[in-house]
């Protein structure tokens, strides 16, 4: 390696001036680095509380939906986001206990799924904004004053589901064309559920059938509660949407299957993992809408200010295996309508 010296003076002049600049380089990348470090370090972690009554397995798909929605929003967990989740698995006795240890961390926002959690949450806070989910009837609860302005610290995402209940017993029908007695599955212990099965009985009404009622608030009941129905000449089933059911999915559908009875659900994973058909809103636009609103609380927009959204969008799901298990042969009008098929 050649010494300074042996160098000309121009060599010599134009060897410090590539120091200096190299020098200056190095210095300016350590300035910018170190800000660049001390901004991430100081970056503001939004914090979310996500309470529901589902299960975790019963929640998973609209939990990967609002986190990638959230992740396209600019939030990504472990650096400026972190979300806290609780899951009751159907235990309403646990939503006072759960609410208060998310109030206590002090998140945020409180995303709330099932009508019950949204009142538990309500009788918690009324400083933090509580975002729900999953509600079928938000004014008829009490959550908010209306959808156009929801009032106090609450609004969020309603499915209509009472609305539904007499779509989905029409195409039970048109599925099964000589259907005259249909049982309704619902959770009296739910304040979503029942005006799913009062909006059962008037569409029944309507449609000239026969509702049975399988009011069952304690999944130990489903097995006596199908033994009943079958028992009452109840040939088709209705599933409610209730946190109950979604969180003993597996017992539900595989009561159905035994007593080979029709069975139409409000959410899609009941057909996919075997349940005959399903007719409400995407689990997946669920997810990405509710993204959509909580990034508007996180940054500061007040909950009264957020109208309550309903959905617009919704999908009829059909089992083929099941149909060929039951021995239906599904009616061209309803193969029209299916959205999406699992095989």
């Amino acid at each position: 390696m050649r010494c300074l010296s042996s160098y000309s003076g121009d060599q010599k002049i134009k060897i410090r001036n590539l120091h200096l600049v190299a020098t200056a380089a190095l210095a300016y990348i350590l300035v910018i680095g170190g800000t660049v470090v001390h901004a991430q370090h100081n970056q503001k972690v939004s914090r979310i509380g996500y309470l529901t009554t589902n299960s975790a397995a019963a929640e998973k798909i609209r939990v990967a939906s609002f986190v990638r929605g959230l992740r396209a929003l600019g939030y990504f967990e472990g650096q400026n986001l972190a979300i806290d989740y609780r899951f009751t698995d159907g235990r309403f006795d646990r939503l006072a206990e759960l609410v208060a240890e998310l109030v206590k961390v002090n998140v945020d926002v409180l995303v709330v799924n099932t009508t019950n959690a949204a009142i538990a949450a309500k009788n918690a806070t009324s400083s933090i904004p509580i975002f729900f989910i999953g509600v079928s009837d938000p004014i008829g609860a009490g959550l908010i004053d209306s959808l156009a302005r929801p009032g106090g610290n609450i609004t969020g995402l309603t499915n209509i589901a009472p609305v539904l209940s007499g779509k989905r017993l029409e195409l039970l029908k048109e599925t099964v064309p000589k259907l005259s007695r249909v049982a309704v599955l619902w959770d009296p212990k739910n304040p979503g559920s029942t005006p799913q099965w009062n909006e059962s009985q008037l569409a029944a009404r309507e449609l000239g059938l026969q509702v049975y009622s399988m009011p069952v608030s304690d999944s130990d009941k489903y097995d006596s509660a199908f033994k009943e129905a079958v028992k009452a000449r109840s040939t088709a089933l209705a599933v409610t949407l209730n946190p109950l059911a979604n969180s003993n999915q597996k017992r539900v559908i595989d009561l159905a299957a035994k007593y080979r009875l029709p069975a139409i659900y409000a959410r899609s994973d009941y057909v996919e993992n075997g349940g005959l058909m399903s007719y409400g809103p995407s689990f997946v636009l669920d997810g990405r809408d509710a993204a959509r609103l909580v990034d508007k609380l996180l940054k500061g927009v007040k909950p009264a200010d957020i109208p309550v959204e309903q959905p617009t969008t919704f999908e009829l799901v059909l089992n083929l295996k099941t149909t060929k298990t039951l021995g239906l042969k599904i009616p061209p009008i309803v193969l029209m309508r299916v959205e999406r098929v699992i095989k």
